[in-house]
């Protein structure tokens, strides 16, 4: 166990690799089993992190956001970044840290949908080291793979961004709290102390959703979470603000490209 920069016991993940071998080189695997309300703490890292979720669904926030990561999602986390990482259920994670000449993958946290080809190499460098007769080059060729596979992973759209403006944080704070809230813009609008149309505007400049995608995605988001928690999709749907669970499996396929069971239990 380690303290993060707030003085608060944080759970460190325990490394792979075989006692008296050098864990050096521009990628580390690690693995790591966290339990049902685990929570890392606010820290950081001097490299770049991805973390994979092989079973169980992950939350990973900074100061600029919160991002949901399902199994087979990876969030990628840049280095030197405060971030802090919980576990509503019990999740099985694999983090590669990663120099710049391993990857880049710019400036900011985002979340990864993995191919197999991808999962695969995750796995691979989060093994403990096989013997020196495999070779440099295999060990670089293999680097190239994940790199190039790194490069072409979608995007996934589970990411919030709450703003900095105060009013504008006004009505995610509180959508985010309760995203089944169907209140119209102009209503939050009212609340938040600013017209309709400055309420828009914050939303595409500091989001870059409107308003109405905003609520979708913290609406999904929250789903979730739910699914992972074990709670059955015409649950989630009515909790959510949705017609029924038709509506909801749509709108989630729509965001997510599978359905609501899938996503949640992937791995």
């Amino acid at each position: 166990m380690a303290r993060d920069e707030v003085g608060r016991l944080a759970i460190t993940c325990q490394p792979m690799f075989r006692p008296g071998q050098s864990a050096g080189g521009p990628v580390k695997g690690y693995a790591e089993e966290m339990e049902a309300g685990a929570d890392t703490g606010r820290h950081r890292h001097p490299r770049a992190q991805l973390v994979l979720s092989l079973a169980g669904t992950l939350a990973c926030a900074t100061a600029d956001g919160t991002w949901i990561v399902p199994p087979d999602r990876a969030v990628w986390i840049p280095a030197g970044r405060r971030h802090r990482l919980t576990a509503p259920v019990a999740v099985s994670i694999r983090v590669l840290y990663l120099r710049p000449e391993a990857w880049d993958g710019g400036p900011r946290c985002r979340v990864l949908r993995l191919n197999p080809l991808l999962r695969a190499l995750v796995l691979r460098f989060c093994e403990p080291p096989r013997r020196a007769s495999a070779g440099r080059g295999a060990a670089e060729r293999r680097l190239a793979v994940l790199r190039d596979e790194l490069a072409e992973a979608p995007e996934a759209p589970l990411g919030l961004l709450p703003g900095s403006d105060q009013r504008l944080r006004r009505v995610t704070d509180a959508l985010a709290t309760d995203p089944a809230d169907g209140r119209s813009l102009a209503a939050w609008a009212r609340r938040a102390g600013a017209s309709e149309r400055t309420l828009a505007r914050l939303f595409q400049a500091e989001t870059g959703l409107s308003f109405a995608a905003w609520r979708r995605r913290a609406r999904l988001v929250r789903a979730l979470t739910l699914l992972a928690a074990g709670e059955t999709v015409t649950s989630v749907a009515l909790t959510l603000g949705y017609a029924g669970p038709s509506a909801f499996i749509q709108a989630f396929r729509r965001a997510f490209g599978e359905t609501p069971g899938r996503a949640a239990t992937a791995g």
